[in-house]
């Protein structure tokens, strides 16, 4: 049975393809006729049967031919399952509408497979009270964008459902600010440049993104080198795109992987980080309910501030 069928709807959509629109992916088509839903919402909801074109439901990857009727239901926010847990957070800013945490190195964003809980998503829980949007679901409420394991720095979460969408929709348009530190082995022979590789899944190691991909979505990092050590360099980094692992992955694809970063670069880890060397230090946003520009910056870590010293030594 379609999870569409046993899920009370809270708004629908009726979508119609145009001629011009033939060839396009569903997906696609549906995150660019309802800015509020991202491509990742739209896929889960054609997952879940919530797409629906000339009546018949469709899978993602569905190709339109111009001419469909499209129908999109919006399903009521599943309840939250995730426990509240009191784990403490480096709270950065915070009002009624968002919050914005500097994310220590190790903590899992949301609940997953192996990783049930002890999650930033936990913890804010605990923190706001439930006052957490629940466009995210029951595994991620709240959650805008994410941040690897190992990667420490500023995260921001959405406590109603207009600072989400607004917060989505940011940086689906690119108006949001990211701005990283690394410590790369090697450097660029350059001072500032950019990598500009579409990034997709592996094809070979499903764990892993890869550059050149079949199907990867374009993604575009610029870099500044700030210093250059004895097999080491330390970059700022600024993400145009945010895929999954795109530092990490663009850093290696021109041979400079991240220090510490195991999964694209030496595959013996450099003991003193336990992880990659980057930090998220500079997030950019129009706030969702002033429309002021926020910027908030975190100093580099402990860890980080430890390794730089190490490498400046020789």
């Amino acid at each position: 049975m379609s999870l569409a069928r046993t899920v009370k709807p809270v708004k629908t959509f009726e979508l119609y393809a145009l001629p011009e629109h033939a060839g396009q992916r569903i997906d696609l088509f549906v995150s660019e006729m309802l800015p509020d839903i991202t491509r990742n919402a739209a896929q889960k909801l054609c997952g879940q049967g919530f797409v629906a074109a000339n009546g018949k439901a469709c899978e993602k990857n569905l190709r339109l031919k111009g001419g469909e009727s499209i129908l999109v239901t919006i399903p009521e926010p599943r309840p939250l399952k995730a426990p509240p847990q009191k784990i403490p957070l480096d709270i950065v800013y915070e009002d009624s509408s968002i919050i914005v945490v500097n994310k220590e190195k190790g903590l899992v964003v949301h609940p997953g497979p192996g990783n049930e809980d002890g999650t930033l998503v936990n913890a804010l829980l605990a923190h706001c009270g439930g006052e957490l949007s629940g466009i995210g679901g029951v595994e991620r409420p709240g959650i805008v964008h994410r941040l690897d394991k190992m990667t420490s720095g500023l995260i921001v979460a959405a406590k109603t459902a207009q600072a989400h969408n607004c917060l989505s929709a940011q940086i689906k348009e690119r108006k949001v600010k990211r701005i990283y530190h690394a410590i790369t082995h090697g450097g660029p022979a350059e001072r500032e440049g950019r990598v500009e590789a579409p990034i997709g899944r592996h094809p070979v190691d499903r764990k892993k993104m890869s550059v050149n991909a079949k199907n990867g979505r374009e993604a575009t990092t610029f870099y500044r080198v700030l210093e250059k050590y004895r097999g080491f360099c330390h970059l700022e980094l600024e993400l145009l795109t945010g895929r999954t692992h795109q530092i990490r992955v663009h850093m290696a694809s021109i041979g400079h992987p991240i220090a510490g970063d195991t999964l694209y670069g030496p595959k013996k880890g450099i003991a003193s980080l336990d992880g990659q060397c980057l930090h998220a230090k500079t997030l950019g946003l129009l706030h969702p309910v002033s429309g002021q520009y926020l910027e908030l910056t975190s100093a580099l870590p402990e860890y980080f501030e430890r390794f730089l010293a190490l490498i400046k030594k020789g």
